[in-house]
């Protein structure tokens, strides 16, 4: 029998913890026989004494064993899953999702809402009238069938432990633990059992971790993990220096998504999107080329899919023939204060203040979906004074709003092109 009280003393010491007593700890969090008191002290020797890899797996492992386990890929091999750490304006997961069904490659995924400065896969997905992302194992298992796609939320009994110990660390200042970090998402995207998964991990200014070497040890514990508990991954490092794409916004999002799948797609959001894409399909043994992705868009094979999966999960076919994709109607324009080049974008901030212009963040109790960013330039292109720098979509005039936008972008004599586009993938 494993105490709360030994297995704190020995970590508190920085001692490595045994499998059994790392168990005991997520099966005081799920059946709560723990206290929060008890997690708390938890999660703050984690943070401070640090996990080695092997206690980094057995709470992975013991996470996602605290609820269902679906593995898909028993029933629907080759099925891939993409995970990203979250960005402003990253939609990536609505364009890739189709585009490999549309290949051959299966994908089911599970998405989560807004985050703090980053908007919501499922969020976005929601402003799509009728769309219905409640899915169980059987659900999906249909759709994947069905259309080779399907895209959820998290259910309560999926890795039920980590909705307890992931409250707690925002309340214990443990967020930012790399072990806890890996264990909360790895938890999740193996309980749901896809043959393989595909990590996008940001970098810059807009990412969780902003700086290179904290996201690269992020994106290989990730793998190695994920390896270790016998699921084939890899990991891209992404660019989250400016907002991905042209557009910030849910209903916007959509069109720009409905739209790159056409073949009108801003070249850094496709960039990103076929990379991914490439190395999601290499994890299942499937070879395609960038030819072949462009070919799928091209024909009207990607979007067609998407049509396909949204109608099977609830869109009608009416809207799907003629979305309505309205955005606010009030354009604010932010303007370049004197030439040179577009230096720096507080990605960052610039997420925080959408999302709460937007009801993202959760305060309002409503999101409005048609409020919007429009992205006029990238970084490192030059600009004239009073050039249009993005263009902000709102329901009424707020000076103020645009004033506080506007400081997020910098104007100098010279600057920088973003930071990455796609890194090596990490092996």
């Amino acid at each position: 029998m494993h105490s709360p009280f030994t297995i704190l003393e020995r970590k508190r010491a920085g001692e490595t913890l045994t499998e059994g007593e790392i168990a005991a700890v997520v099966a005081g969090a799920a059946d709560g026989s723990w206290g929060d008191a008890e997690l708390a002290a938890f999660l703050m020797a984690a943070a401070l004494r640090g996990l080695d890899g092997g206690e980094t797996r057995a709470l992975t492992a013991a996470m996602l064993r605290s609820g269902e386990e679906w593995d898909l890929a028993a029933a629907h091999p080759g099925v891939v899953d993409k995970h990203s750490t979250g960005g402003v304006g990253d939609k990536v997961s609505l364009i890739l999702a189709p585009l490999l069904a549309a290949c051959g490659v299966p994908v089911a995924m599970l998405t989560g809402r807004s985050l703090g400065h980053t908007g919501g896969t499922a969020d976005k997905l929601e402003s799509i009238p009728g769309l219905d992302l409640a899915l169980d194992r059987r659900r999906t298992l249909d759709l994947l069938e069905r259309t080779g796609v399907a895209i959820g939320i998290a259910t309560a009994s999926i890795a039920p432990a980590d909705r307890r110990l992931y409250s707690l660390r925002h309340r214990t200042a443990t967020i930012g633990s790399l072990p806890l970090i890996v264990a909360s998402i790895l938890s999740k995207k193996l309980a749901s059992g896809a043959q393989a998964i595909v990590f996008d991990v940001k970098v810059g200014s807009g990412a969780f971790l902003p700086e290179v070497d904290e996201a690269r040890a992020l994106a290989e514990a990730l793998v190695e993990t994920s390896r270790a508990l016998g699921r084939p991954a890899s990991a891209l490092l992404t660019d989250m220096s400016q907002p991905l794409g042209e557009w910030v916004g849910h209903t916007a999002e959509v069109a720009e998504s409905l739209a790159a799948l056409e073949g009108r797609g801003a070249d850094d959001l496709m960039t990103v999107t076929f990379e991914l894409s490439l190395a999601a399909a290499r994890l299942v043994g499937v070879e395609l080329t960038l030819e072949r992705l462009q070919d799928a868009i091209a024909s009207g094979a990607a979007r067609r899919r998407f049509d396909l999966w949204a109608e099977a999960q609830g869109v009608s076919a009416a809207w799907l023939r003629q979305p309505d994709l309205s955005l606010a109607p009030i354009v604010a324009t932010v303007r370049a204060p004197r030439a040179g080049v577009l230096a720096r974008v507080d990605t960052h901030r610039l997420g925080v203040l959408f999302a709460q212009i937007s009801g993202a963040d959760g305060r309002s109790g409503r999101i409005d979906t048609g409020v919007a960013l429009r992205r006029r330039k990238l970084l490192g292109q030059p600009v004239e004074a009073g050039e249009a720098l993005l263009d902000v979509l709102l329901r009424r005039e707020a000076p103020s709003v645009t004033a506080e936008i506007a400081s997020c972008y910098t104007v100098a004599d010279a600057g920088a092109a973003p930071l990455l586009v796609t890194p090596p993938t990490v092996q």
